[in-house]
């Protein structure tokens, strides 16, 4: 009951965002967008998605090999990974479990093992987002900057200077003073608090992020690690920047509009919803606006963009899942034999 709750609400966000997004938005011109669009591009943009996916699958082997004494097989974590990336098409934030039940059906890695090693990647992963946050804003700051201000201005005082202080800076104020009073409250009950399971489980999972982003050191090739960190991440902007060429009202855009896209889609694929569905054509589409485009124009890119991605993921991830159930049944024996030694 909890999961069918957790789909359903997952779901039912995702229809009322797209709802949102869409209600104003001449859908006939943008499937006649979409048909006259240049696919080459689209082609171009799919091999750069295989390409992030197989380098996140080469740096998880990386992870691992310290681990459980040896390197996984490039082609079974790359199958894993986007059987990974084909479930969260169906619950949300289930890819990283699914991914490592596949790869545990394949070489027989046991899933408490590399779902750890999957934390540390996630570690990295939210690093490398944060910092090109922070370089998007220091590059575009004044085109953000604007942007965000004039919008919660409108939103909470109906953009009058007069109608008292930046609610920038009201929410601020409320923030730091949240995390004094939060700061003050463990303090005075942290006795009480360690006795309470869900505190437990909360240290805990913080424990365990710090552990994954130390057991770095264990590398043995950290400049590998690290190569593959930012060749992910450039396969990231390069995949929906060159779908900018597909389409003549964008084929203008320029590098820094990439990094914008880049950032705001980061963050809308890491909602709590189905592949990023609805969150990503919100955060993008309106970041498009920014850079002179109308919101049609925007929500049709965003639209294209996530629909490429979304293809490629579907169709690569169900052949993968597929291979991995037909490997997986032949190979039982060499499985459970590659546990027993890990666990040993």
């Amino acid at each position: 009951m909890k999961n069918v709750i957790k789909y359903t609400v997952s779901l039912g966000l995702a229809a009322g965002l797209l709802w949102y997004v869409f209600k104003d938005i001449d859908l006939g011109a943008m499937l006649e967008a979409f048909r006259r669009a240049d696919y080459t591009w689209i082609i171009v943009s799919g091999l750069l998605t295989i390409v992030a996916h197989w380098s996140r699958a080469y740096r998880w082997s990386l992870l691992m090999e310290p681990v459980i004494g040896r390197r996984p097989g490039i082609l079974d974590t790359t199958l894993s990974v986007f059987t990974g990336y084909f479930a969260n098409f169906i619950i949300p934030r289930m890819g990283e479990v699914t991914r490592c039940g596949s790869l545990n059906r394949l070489e027989g890695v046991p899933v408490n093992v590399s779902l750890g090693t999957v934390v540390a990647e996630r570690v990295f992963d939210v690093l490398m987002l944060l910092l090109l946050i922070g370089a998007t804003f220091v590059l575009e700051f004044n085109r953000l900057s604007g942007f965000f201000i004039d919008f919660f201005t409108s939103k909470f005082n109906g953009g009058d200077p007069a109608a008292g202080p930046s609610p920038l800076v009201v929410l601020a104020g409320v923030a730091l003073g949240g995390m004094l009073l939060a700061w003050v409250l463990y303090r005075r009950f942290k006795d009480v608090l360690l006795q309470k399971p869900f505190f437990q489980k909360g240290r805990q999972f913080v424990a365990g992020l710090v552990d994954g982003l130390l057991s770095v050191r264990k590398l043995r090739n950290p400049g590998l690690f690290v190569f593959h960190t930012l060749l992910i991440w450039t396969m990231y902007y390069f995949m929906s920047y060159v779908l900018f060429f597909s389409l003549p009202q964008t084929a203008g855009l320029g590098l820094l509009a990439g990094l914008t896209i880049l950032v705001m889609g980061g963050i809308g694929m890491a909602a709590p919803v189905q592949g990023g569905i609805g969150p990503f054509h919100l955060l993008v589409g309106n970041a498009l606006a920014l850079y002179g485009l109308t919101q049609q124009d925007g929500i049709v890119l965003a639209t294209f963009m996530h629909a490429v991605q979304m293809l490629v993921t579907l169709v690569l991830g169900g052949l993968s899942f597929l291979i991995v159930l037909v490997r997986a049944n032949r190979s039982t024996p060499t499985r459970e034999r590659q546990a027993i030694n890990i666990e040993q």
